[in-house]
């Protein structure tokens, strides 16, 4: 009597040499979990990236560009590096020319000389003047409350007042300030065995914040949050989720507080895909505030977003180990709650947005 047939579906394995040798970057185990899979490599309903970086816009393809988009169902891209100026204005004319509709351009502030007199005032006059010539918001960096220093060598904190006019100037156009602040508070921690994000700290020891030479996270991001309340009719767009993708109780809290805040997802999936069953309840009750972000322009690292965010698949890659060395758990959001994310929120406070793409979606 033969054997049963399903044992001949099992995997055989031959002696090899043991290698016990290897370090942690090298350890790469192929999982022997059977589990349904979901790949998914378009996105449900289209979408807007609120936080990606083109930072050869003005003479960029982006005919081709745009193309790479419809293969993910991305309906819009926001360039968060559009600069100023000159710049800011043939990257707009390179849109109208070649892609118009499908991108939507953010200035960005040059804090060199700022504490000079007439900084401000020049700053505020050349955010209107790249508003009047296409940008339809303004991004900060995570430079500003880190390593920005005035014309007296003083750190810059995020709150400073210098700062205030531009913000109050931003709520007078009505559009939205993308603010990236500090950096994942395990930044500060010790380099050691305790710390997730050891191994990048390995290959990007300059990511560290030595406590001794950078202020605290608690600090920096203690001086966005006092930007928030200072300028209620500012909508302000909290970078990465804030940092408190590890913790969205506290961002929940954060979102209650001041309503002119949204937030996205950009390069903190990993948070989110090792809580599938918070994350969602959250997502659920945050829905109207949060927005699609991918923050790096790689097509093929799109597939985890919208598997994370679609299906319900369990235990599966994420695509950057120094990111996340534990698997990704799908979140299987309702389609309302998907729409929200993908665009639908992004439509209420970015303006300049083609409406029409999303119709009967």
């Amino acid at each position: 009597m033969g054997l049963p047939a399903i044992l001949f579906l099992l995997p055989t394995y031959t002696s090899a040499q043991t290698d016990t040798t290897m370090t942690f970057e090298e350890y790469d185990p192929k999982s022997t979990l059977v589990v349904p899979e979901h790949n998914v490599t378009k996105a449900k309903y289209p979408f807007i990236d609120v936080h990606n970086h083109q930072w050869r816009m003005p003479e960029q393809d982006l005919a081709a560009t745009a193309t790479a988009m419809d293969s993910l169902n991305m309906a819009v891209m926001v360039n968060l590096s559009g600069r100023s100026g000159e710049t800011l204005k043939h990257a707009v004319q390179n849109i109208q020319q070649h892609a118009p509709g499908r991108f939507i351009v953010f200035a960005n502030i040059d804090f060199d000389n700022i504490g000079e007199p007439g900084w401000t005032e020049r700053t505020v006059a050349q955010l209107e003047q790249d508003y009047k010539n296409g940008a339809r918001g303004l991004k900060i960096y995570k430079n500003l409350g880190l390593t920005v220093k005035d014309s007296q060598g003083n750190r810059v904190p995020v709150d400073d007042p210098r700062m205030a006019p531009i913000w109050e100037k931003c709520g007078e156009l009505g559009i939205p300030v993308l603010i990236h602040t500090g950096e994942p508070a395990v930044f500060w921690a010790p380099i050691d065995k305790h710390n997730e994000r050891w191994l990048e700290m390995k290959q990007f020891p300059n990511r560290h914040r030595n406590p001794d030479k950078y202020p605290s996270w608690e600090k920096v991001m203690s001086e966005q949050w006092q930007v928030f309340e200072n300028h209620p009719n500012t909508t302000f767009i909290n970078a990465h989720l804030g940092w408190m993708g590890n913790d969205l109780a506290r961002l929940g809290k954060l979102l209650d507080t001041y309503p002119n805040v949204y937030t996205e997802i950009a390069a903190v999936l990993a948070e989110l895909g090792r809580q599938p069953r918070f994350a969602r309840k959250w997502f659920i009750e945050y829905q109207d505030r949060v927005m699609f972000g991918k923050d790096t322009w790689r097509p093929k690292e799109y597939y985890v977003y919208f598997r994370v965010l679609e299906t319900a698949d369990e235990y599966f890659d994420y695509y950057r180990k120094r990111h996340a060395f534990w698997k990704m758990y799908g979140l299987n959001l309702p389609d309302e709650v998907l729409k929200k994310v993908y665009y639908k929120n992004a439509l209420k406070i970015i303006p300049g947005i083609d409406e029409s793409l999303f119709a009967n979606k």
